[in-house]
C-alpha cells in the first residue's frame, strides 16, 4: 500500500504524558506546554482529562488549563472524559473534542475501571447522546491491543470487536493503544490485517508506547497499512505503570524526524518541538526521553 503523504500527529503529552508524574506540576507549566505545542504546529492537542481527581490528581486542574491556554485558530483542544459528568465539565470550558476509552482485555478492564468491557461501553451511551446534541466529536481509545499485563497476548479479534462497537456508537476514529509497549512489528501486522478486513484505515489511529523500543517500527507498519493518524507525546512524556522505569509514550520529536525523513508532511517544526520538550523536561527535572532531541541538543 502507498504510504500516506501527510500524517496527523495527535499530541497527548499534556494529558497522557503528565498524568502519571509524581510531583505536582504547576498550572502555568501545563499551560505553557500546550501553548508551546500549538506554536510548533500541532493542530490536535489532548489538553486534559475530566476524571475524578481522587483517581488522577495530576488532572484535577483541567478546567483551569482549558481556560488558561491561548486558543489558536485551527487547533482542536481535546479532553479525555470517562463519563457524562466529565463530558459536561469539558463542554463547560470549551473542549472541541472528547475521548472515551475501553480495553481489549477483560482483566485489564476490571483492574483499571472495575467493570467488564461490555459494561464500560454501555456507560458511554448517555455521553454519546450528549455529544451528538452538542455536535462534539468523540474519539475512541482501545487499550492493550498488542498485549495485556495480566492476560499476555491479546487476540486481534478481541480488538476488532471493541473497535467496531466504538465506531458503531459514533466515535469518528479509534486509536489503537499498545498500553504496555510490548508490541512488535509482526504483532502490529497481524492486528491490522484483522482490523482492515473490517474497517477503513481512516477509521483508525495508533498509540504506541516505547517500553521495548519498538514504537517506531510499529508506527511504520501502520503507515504501510495506510493509517495516517499517530498519537505521540513530546519528549516521550509518560510512563508505563506496569513496567517501572519504562519510557512510555513514543516521543513526538522521534516520530517527526522519521516521517520527515520519509518525505511525509506533518506541519510540525522539529526545532520548536525540541524546545518545547526541553522546557517541560527541565520543569519536571527529568531527562528528555526523545533520542532525536538528545542528539540535536548534544551537538547544538
Amino acid at each position: 500500500m502507498t504510504l500516506p503523504s501527510t500524517v496527523q500527529l495527535v499530541e497527548v503529552g499534556p494529558r497522557d504524558g503528565l498524568q502519571n508524574q509524581k510531583q505536582t506540576i504547576a498550572l502555568a507549566a501545563k499551560v505553557q506546554l500546550i501553548d508551546d505545542l500549538a506554536d510548533a504546529g500541532h493542530t490536535v492537542i489532548e489538553a486534559g482529562s475530566f476524571v475524578n481527581p481522587k483517581w488522577v490528581p495530576q488532572m484535577a486542574d483541567s478546567e483551569q488549563v482549558f481556560t488558561g491556554i491561548t486558543r489558536r485558530a485551527g487547533v482542536r483542544y481535546c479532553a479525555l472524559t470517562p463519563n457524562l459528568q466529565g463530558f459536561e465539565r469539558a463542554l463547560a470550558v470549551g473542549a472541541e473534542e472528547v475521548a472515551i476509552f475501553a480495553a481489549a482485555s477483560e482483566t485489564f478492564s476490571h483492574k483499571n475501571i472495575n467493570c467488564s468491557v461490555a459494561d464500560s461501553l454501555q456507560r458511554y451511551e448517555k455521553l454519546m447522546d450528549a455529544a451528538r446534541q452538542h455536535n462534539i466529536a468523540v474519539r475512541g481509545y482501545v487499550s492493550c491491543v498488542l498485549g495485556c499485563p495480566y492476560e499476555g497476548d491479546v487476540a486481534p479479534m478481541a480488538v476488532a470487536e471493541v473497535t467496531g462497537k466504538l465506531l458503531e456508537m459514533g466515535c469518528y476514529e479509534v486509536s489503537l493503544g499498545d498500553t504496555i509497549g510490548v508490541g512488535s512489528a509482526g504483532g502490529m501486522q497481524r492486528l491490522l490485517s484483522e482490523l482492515l478486513a473490517r474497517f477503513k484505515p481512516a477509521d483508525l489511529a495508533v498509540h504506541c508506547h516505547d517500553t521495548y523500543g519498538q514504537a517506531l517500527s510499529n508506527i511504520l507498519v501502520a503507515l504501510q497499512h495506510g493509517i495516517a493518524t499517530v498519537d505521540t507525546s513530546v519528549a516521550g512524556l509518560g510512563g508505563c505503570p506496569y513496567a517501572p522505569g519504562a519510557s512510555g509514550n513514543v516521543a513526538t520529536e522521534d516520530v517527526v524526524y522519521m516521517l520527515h525523513g520519509m518525505g511525509i508532511e506533518t506541519g510540525l517544526d522539529l526545532d520548536k518541538l525540541i524546545a518545547a520538550g526541553s522546557r517541560i523536561s527541565a520543569t519536571l527535572g527529568r531527562e528528555n526521553a526523545s533520542a532525536v532531541a538528545r542528539a540535536r541538543l548534544a551537538y547544538a
